[in-house]
C-alpha cells in the first residue's frame, strides 16, 4: 500500500464527518466552446415564471471552438415524430432534442422506462454551450413541462440556468424522499428495505446541506444525480452573479452520504473567509468594493476506496464531470464571467489536473493541496491562466511527495508556486494563524492555509504568503 491511511486521521472540527468515513475505510471530454450571451439568471422570468428566457435566443450568441445547432437543426426539434422509443438509440443531444417535443406524460414515462438512456445522457451528456444554445431556443412552456417532467435531467444539464437546475433538483429531491418514505411505511418492497433506507439517508443529508442559519448566503442544489452512486454539488452564495467562483474538489473516500454536510461547512468556511477579504481589501483598492464571491461544495464523481485507490479509472470519470461543469460555469455566465479558481485536495487534484492537461476545461487559479501527484509533467502544461497554479503541502500529511500518479505537484521542477500552510502571523491582519497538520487539516478554520486559499480565489497572487522572508514586505497596496 501507498501509505499508511492510519495517519490520515485529522482533528479537524469542520472535517469531523470525513475524519470518521476515513476510519471507517480502515476497517474495510471534449473540449467546450464558450458561448457569449446574456446571464440566463438575469433574465426576467424564468421558466417558472411563464415567460419565455431570452437566452441563446439569436442576438449576442456568438461561439469560438465548436459548432453550433442552425436553425434546421432547431428546427427538427419541433418537427420531430414523438416517438419515445426512438430516444433509446438517439445521442445526449438527440434525446434533448426528442424530449422537448414529447407531452409531459411521455417525458415522466420514458424516464421512468428508460434508465439506461437517462444515464447515458447524465454521464455523456452534450457540451454546456449546446445545452445553453437549445435551452434558449425551447419555448418557455416546453421549459416548464421538461423541469417539471424531467427535473432529474434537467437539474444535472450543465448549461442550463442555475436557478432552473436549483429547482429541478430540489424537485428531484422531495419527489423522491416522499416516495421512498411512502414505501418504507407501507412496507412494499421488504426484499430491498435496507437499500431503500440507505438511499433515503443519503438524500436526508442532502437536504441537511440545503439548510442555512439567518444572515448565510443562499445554497443552490446544482447537482443531484441518483443514479447510481450518488453525486451532488450544493453552492454558497449566488453563483449567477458572483465575481469569484470557486469549486471545491474533494479526494479519497469522500461519498455524499457522509460527507456532503462536512464539505458544504467547509464551503461555507471558505465564503466567509473570502467575503472578509474582500471587505479588507476594498479599503485598498475601492474597485473591489461590492464584489461577491460563491462557492461551490463539488461531490460531483465518485472518488476511490481502498480497493480501487492505485486505478485513475475514478480520475479520469471526475475530470470528465469536472470538465462539463466549469463548462457550465462559462457557458451560464456567457457575457459576464467570474474569476473562476479551483481548491483541489487529494486525489481531487489528480482528477482536476487531468482535465486542465487535456484543454477540457480553462480556469483562472489552481490550490493543489495533498496531492498523491498529477499526469502532467509541470504546471506550464495546466490550462490556467498567467501560471496561477499553488501547491500547498502540511506536516505530517502522509501523501504530498509521494508522485505515485505521476509528477510531484510539490517539486521546484513542476513549477508551481508555494503556499504557504504552516502556523503564522498574518502580514496583513497581524492575526495569528495555525498551521495545517496531516492529510485533512487545510480545511481547519483561523489557519494558514484556508487564509492562502481565500486570496487565491480571489485572484490575490500577491498576497498568498510562502513562509518565506518576502511574506513581511506584503501589504493591502499589492491588493489588485
Amino acid at each position: 500500500m501507498l501509505f499508511d491511511s492510519a495517519a490520515l486521521l485529522s482533528s479537524s472540527g469542520a472535517l469531523g464527518g470525513v475524519a470518521e468515513a476515513f476510519g471507517l475505510h480502515e476497517i474495510s471530454n471534449q473540449i467546450s466552446a464558450i458561448v457569449v450571451g446574456a446571464d440566463p439568471s438575469t433574465q426576467s422570468g424564468s421558466m417558472f415564471g411563464g415567460t419565455r428566457s431570452s437566452y441563446g435566443s439569436g442576438a449576442g450568441i456568438l461561439s469560438y471552438g465548436g459548432p453550433q445547432p442552425s436553425d434546421v437543426a432547431l428546427a427538427s426539434v419541433y418537427s420531430a415524430p414523438s416517438d419515445p422509443s426512438l430516444l433509446i438509440r438517439l445521442s445526449g443531444s438527440g434525446t434533448l432534442d426528442r424530449l422537448t417535443v414529447l407531452s409531459g406524460s411521455e417525458v415522466v414515462a420514458f424516464i421512468a422506462g428508460n434508465p439506461a438512456a437517462v444515464n447515458r445522457l447524465l454521464v455523456s451528456p452534450p457540451r454546456a454551450n449546446f445545452v445553453a444554445t437549445w435551452w434558449g431556443a425551447i419555448p418557455s412552456s416546453a421549459q416548464k413541462k421538461l423541469a417539471m417532467s424531467a427535473p432529474e435531467v434537467i437539474g444535472n444539464l450543465d448549461g442550463v440556468p442555475f436557478v432552473v437546475r436549483d429547482r429541478a433538483n430540489r424537485l428531484t429531491l422531495d419527489r423522491e424522499v416522499s416516495q421512498l418514505e411512502t414505501s418504507i411505511e407501507s412496507g412494499a418492497g421488504r426484499a430491498k428495505l435496507i437499500e431503500k433506507r440507505h438511499h433515503l439517508d443519503i438524500l436526508r443529508q442532502v437536504a441537511k446541506t440545503l439548510e442555512r442559519h439567518t444572515g448565510e448566503p443562499k445554497r443552490q442544489l446544482l447537482t443531484l444525480d441518483t443514479s447510481g452512486e450518488v453525486r451532488a454539488a450544493v453552492v454558497v452564495g449566488n453563483l449567477a452573479t458572483a465575481d469569484y467562483v470557486s469549486y471545491l474538489v474533494p479526494g479519497m473516500f469522500f461519498r455524499v452520504q457522509g460527507q456532503m454536510f462536512d464539505w458544504t461547512v467547509i464551503a461555507q468556511n471558505l465564503h466567509s473567509q473570502q467575503s472578509e477579504w474582500l471587505k479588507t481589501l476594498a479599503v485598498a483598492n475601492p474597485a473591489l468594493s461590492g464584489k461577491t464571491a460563491a462557492t461551490v461544495a463539488w461531490i460531483g464523481y465518485q472518488t476511490p476506496g481502498l480497493l480501487d485507490i492505485a486505478s485513475l479509472d475514478g480520475a479520469e470519470r471526475g475530470a470528465n464531470f469536472l470538465g462539463h461543469a466549469i463548462q457550465g460555469v462559462r457557458a451560464a455566465r456567457a457575457g459576464s464571467q467570474p474569476f473562476v479558481s479551483l481548491v483541489t485536495h487529494s486525489y481531487g487534484s489528480t482528477a482536476a489536473m487531468m482535465e486542465l492537461a487535456k484543454g477540457g476545461m480553462t480556469v483562472d487559479a489552481l490550490a493543489i493541496i495533498g496531492s498523491p501527484g498529477s499526469v502532467a509533467q509541470s504546471a506550464s502544461d495546466l490550462a490556467v491562466t498567467n501560471g496561477n497554479v499553488f501547491v500547498g503541502e502540511a506536516a505530517w500529511d502522509p501523501i504530498v511527495n509521494t508522485a505515485f500518479y505521476g509528477s510531484d505537484p510539490g517539486a521546484s521542477a513542476f513549477g508551481a508556486h508555494r503556499m504557504d500552510v504552516a502556523a503564522a502571523a498574518d502580514p496583513i491582519t497581524h492575526r495569528s494563524l495555525a498551521a495545517a497538520v496531516g492529510h485533512l487539516g487545510y480545511f481547519d478554520t483561523g489557519t494558514t492555509a484556508m487564509r492562502n486559499l481565500a486570496l487565491i480565489s480571489l485572484n490575490q497572487s500577491a498576497l498568498v504568503s510562502t513562509g518565506s522572508s518576502i511574506d513581511a514586505t506584503r501589504t493591502l497596496a499589492d491588493a489588485r
